[in-house]
């Protein structure tokens, strides 16, 4: 088994593998002129063979180049399927398939390896971005996110090149355990001295890919409520309802409960009530009745239940639960009014009156019996 070559003893050979290489083809090239001619003439078909394919599966998955779509997320892999590329693969395949010179077939080898790396980087390199792209326009961003596919882009060009050189150099016999291992030593000190950017940026990927909120929702966090502006790759910004810019790090925004309130299906409002003692309980027992046709008679309210549920200190208390079926605030607000509105209107046809804190003193006689004051209520003249 070959041992690994480091890189200074591979540039101190080449001239020599060059020169055996030269030679070693030259001689078989006269000694099987024929099978070679046979081999190039193959090689040469089976390269526009390879790119008819290619070509055919460009004209099968149309022009579309919406990465959204699979025809145009496939279409778009397929079309980074480089010339050079097939040509190495069409020169392995026919080198397997004769017998040239061992210098001949080594060099063929490492052509097909490199093109194959740079290959198979162009394709991972597209792949991920048009996941990463498909993601954010599944999720409507639009251009908020440009910027982060800008850094996005870089990291994976970084990532996939650095992989595609290690695999080259590998399959070349070169020793690379100092490079990755340099490598690593770098990566773990540039994530140590920029921990806090990388954090923030990994938080608005978090982002992008779950979409707890996007540019134009209403949340709620930490106390503070706002309409989301933008979101960069530090920072979110977010307009809060008292008008003043408030700028949080994507980090501590989502380490913390974010309420998104533009997503709000249907709204809940619960009233209580309170009506005097005074009033009848067949009375009580109807009032839950007249507030449901009160609240079933607004388009945008469902009933949900209406009780006398509770001795107050001076009242009688009802609870009315009912929903909104629209999210918006206003219209909450509208359908509330009108519901309480019509109680007021309802109530004072029936004679119910709305109880209020009150105190009632009671008198009497040095023997205990209670006294009615209106007994020494003054005579009307």
């Amino acid at each position: 088994m070959a041992q690994p070559v480091t890189l200074a003893a591979a540039a101190r050979t080449l001239p020599e593998q060059l020169d055996v290489l030269t030679r070693d083809t030259i001689g078989w090239l006269r000694t099987d002129s024929e099978d070679a001619l046979v081999a190039v003439a193959v090689a040469v078909a089976l390269y526009f063979v390879f790119y008819g394919l290619r070509w055919a599966l460009v004209r099968a998955l149309g022009c579309d180049r919406d990465v959204t779509t699979w025809r145009g997320f496939f279409g778009r892999i397929v079309r980074r399927t480089r010339s050079f590329f097939i040509a190495a693969l069409a020169a392995y395949s026919v080198m397997h398939a004769v017998a040239p010179p061992g210098p001949l077939m080594r060099l063929v080898d490492i052509l097909f390896t490199l093109s194959f790396a740079i290959q198979g980087a162009l394709w991972l390199r597209e792949i991920i971005l048009s996941l990463v792209q498909r993601r954010a326009a599944a999720a409507d961003e639009g251009d908020n996110f440009g910027s982060a596919m800008n850094i996005i882009t870089v990291l994976v060009n970084v990532v996939v090149w650095i992989l595609a050189v290690i695999l080259v150099l590998d399959n070349l016999g070169v020793n690379v355990t100092a490079l990755v291992a340099g490598l690593g030593v770098g990566g773990i000190a540039i994530g140590l001295a920029a921990q806090g950017i990388f954090s923030d940026l990994f938080a608005a990927l978090a982002i992008l890919f779950d979409r707890p909120f996007r540019v134009g929702d209403m949340i709620s966090y930490g106390g503070a409520t706002g309409r989301v502006e933008a979101i960069g790759l530090k920072t979110t910004r977010v307009r809060a309802l008292s008008g003043e810019q408030l700028i949080v790090s994507n980090t501590k925004l989502l380490d913390q409960q974010v309420s998104n309130l533009r997503r709000i299906e249907e709204r809940r409002v619960v009233l209580q009530i309170g009506i005097i003692y005074q009033t009848p309980a067949d009375l009580v027992a109807r009032l839950p009745a007249e507030i449901e046709a009160i609240i079933v008679s607004h388009a945008e309210c469902r009933f949900d239940r209406a009780h006398f549920f509770n001795f107050g200190v001076s009242s009688l208390d009802l609870e009315i639960v009912f929903h909104i079926t629209q999210p918006e605030i206003e219209v909450m607000m509208d359908a509330r009014q009108h519901v309480c509105l019509g109680i007021l209107r309802r109530f004072a046809e029936l004679g119910v009156e709305f109880a209020y804190p009150t105190q009632t003193t009671f008198t009497a006689a040095p023997d205990g019996t209670m006294i009615d004051p209106r007994m020494f209520a003054p005579t009307p003249k």
